[in-house]
């Protein structure tokens, strides 16, 4: 039975086929406080010119999407948790934000992941100016500097990990197997036919003797890696003793090799590289030893804004402190006034440096509820940061670092979903080690 009395009454809008008659303007399909406005505002502020020149003047083919455009949609989708270039191709059609930042157009996925492989190494400066950007602009002051570092899974396995003394014994292991497998094949001439089939010329590799001999290739060139990076470590540890005894003026330690189990620059047994990602390593978390990378990140006190980052395959935090505030100030131009770290940063070296710089730093000696060990006579800059922090200042200037350093991880982890699913961190910066008591360039007044 039909109603035609009162009836109630709805706003129109059910016929999707209703045509415009003036086309709509993006500008009112987001609320004016809406994150893609900010995005869009910062990306037409940057300086591009180093992804401009890569892109022809003229020729053939089709036109590249605009940078800029692009930079707009990957840095809101990184923003609101999206990373796969399939996923923000369909975000581009169901998205109102996307759509807006992308000015409607509708790149597909590999137009996406072509130009975030082509444009990676030109990420980290972009993210140097923003943050300069946010400097100039009076956001970011960098009076407080809290440092931090977490451990993110890389994009590998750690079961694609094979330790240095494994590597001799599989190597040694398929060179034999190789070798009978050669002279099994030279002994059976007169079978081919039957053994390989009526096709088989003669000269090609069976395909058991082509599997081994790829996994020994791969396997080498692993342990000649490892091997490398021993050496350089090596080396570079040397050099920084000879540099710190040069700045005490003292002679450098001699080398003692018969006090060593293992030869001066040569792998030990259990040292591991992996085969999927060589650059990460294993390194302990909450949840057990994982292939990861240390990501150390620099906030500011004031705006909570990542000011400065890089990431590094060392899995302890000693030594990253001075390469952290580093980075914040060369990205904002600013020096820090004050710096807060946790134990895990504690260096008498870097102590010193941090007093020469007079930064008034608050850096925790010993674990959170546990008693630290007291510090030598020798340690003269970490017996004054201990008197410090038991000072009622001290201790109400240090209690702010948590609540700075570690919500970004937290975002990052739980919001971002790098916890666990190994996103590949393409911005590596090669871990640095200040020596000695020179005062990195940046940080002198």
């Amino acid at each position: 039975m039909v109603r035609t009395g009162d009836m109630a009454r709805f706003k129109q809008g059910l016929n999707v086929d209703q045509g415009l008659l003036l086309p709509p303007s993006l500008r009112d399909w987001l609320p004016e406080g809406h994150l893609a406005w900010f995005i869009m505002d910062a990306v037409d502020s940057l300086d591009i010119d180093m992804l401009l020149d890569s892109y022809r003047a003229s020729g053939k083919g089709e036109l590249p999407y605009d940078p800029r455009m692009m930079l707009r949609v990957l840095i809101y989708a990184y923003a609101t948790g999206t990373f796969s270039s399939r996923r923000i191709e369909s975000q581009l059609h169901d998205s109102v934000a996307f759509r807006v930042l992308a000015g409607n157009q509708a790149p597909g996925f590999r137009s996406i992941s072509r130009f975030r492989a082509r444009h990676i190494e030109h990420f980290s400066q972009l993210f140097a100016q923003v943050v300069k950007t946010a400097a100039e602009s009076g956001m970011v002051k960098i009076g407080t500097l809290a440092i931090d570092g977490s451990k993110l899974k890389a994009n590998a396995s750690k079961h694609k990990a094979m330790s240095y003394a494994r590597m001799k014994e599989q190597e040694a292991r398929l060179e034999r197997e190789i070798a009978a497998i050669m002279k099994l094949a030279q002994n059976r001439d007169a079978e081919e036919d039957v053994e390989f089939g009526p096709d088989f010329r003669g000269d090609e590799l069976p395909e058991e003797l082509r599997r081994r001999e790829s996994r020994l290739q791969t396997i080498r060139e692993a342990r000649t890696r490892l091997e490398k990076r021993k050496a350089e470590e090596a080396a570079a540890a040397d050099e920084a003793k000879k540099a710190k005894a040069k700045a005490e003026g003292r002679e450098p330690p001699k080398d003692r090799p018969g006090a060593r189990k293992h030869a001066r620059g040569e792998p030990k047994p259990k040292d591991q590289e992996n085969f999927t990602d060589p650059d990460s390593r294993i390194m302990k978390t909450s949840k057990g030893f994982e292939q990861c990378y240390n990501v150390q990140i620099a906030v500011d006190g004031d705006t909570h804004l990542i000011v400065g980052n890089f990431v590094s395959n060392r899995a302890s935090d000693a030594g990253q402190l001075i390469p952290a505030i580093e980075a914040a100030t060369e990205n904002t131009g600013l020096p820090a006034a004050e710096v807060l770290a946790d134990a895990g940063y504690r260096r008498e070296e870097d102590l010193e440096i941090l007093e020469t710089a007079n930064i008034d730093a608050y850096i925790a000696l010993g674990r959170e509820g546990k008693r630290a060990r007291t510090p030598g006579d020798e340690h003269e800059a970490t017996q004054r940061m201990k008197e410090k922090l038991e000072t009622d200042h001290g201790r109400e200037r240090y209690k702010r670092r948590k609540h700075i350093a570690e919500p970004p991880f937290g975002w990052l982890k739980s919001a971002l979903g790098f916890r666990g699913r190994g996103y590949p961190l393409r911005s590596r910066t090669p871990y640095r080690l200040w020596s000695g008591r020179s005062l990195p360039p940046m940080m002198r007044r």
